[in-house]
C-alpha cells in the first residue's frame, strides 16, 4: 500500500475522483484537495484557500508518491509548485497520462 496525493487542475476534479477509487480499490490511501467539494475552488476567501492549500502541501509531504492528474497533458501552474515540491523532497511522481502505458499499483 502506497499513500498517494492526487495533484492536478479542479477542472478534472471528475477524473481525479475516478482515479481516487480505482487506486482506492487497488489497496491504496489517496489524499486529494479538499477543493473537491460543492463549493468549488471559488467558494473560498484568499484566506481560507491558503489555509487549504498550505494543508495540500502537508498532504505531499506524509504521501510516498503524488500522482500528476495531467488529463490531455495539461498541468497548470499551482500543480506545477505541487509538483516543485514533491520534487524537492525526494516523492515519487507519477503522471495520469504514463499510467496507460505502466502498471504502477
Amino acid at each position: 500500500m502506497k499513500i498517494i496525493t492526487i495533484i492536478g487542475s479542479m477542472k478534472f476534479i471528475n477524473e481525479m475522483m475516478e482515479i481516487a477509487i480505482d487506486l482506492e480499490l487497488k489497496g491504496n490511501c489517496i489524499l486529494m484537495p479538499v477543493f473537491c467539494n460543492s463549493r468549488g475552488k471559488e467558494g473560498f476567501t484568499d484566506e481560507e484557500e491558503r489555509i487549504l492549500n498550505k494543508g495540500h502541501y502537508e498532504k505531499i509531504k506524509i504521501s510516498d508518491a503524488v500522482l500528476v492528474c495531467n488529463i490531455n497533458h495539461y498541468i497548470g501552474n499551482q500543480t506545477k509548485k505541487e509538483i516543485e515540491l514533491a520534487k524537492m523532497l525526494n516523492k515519487e511522481i507519477i503522471y495520469y497520462t504514463d499510467l496507460c502505458d505502466k502498471q504502477y499499483f
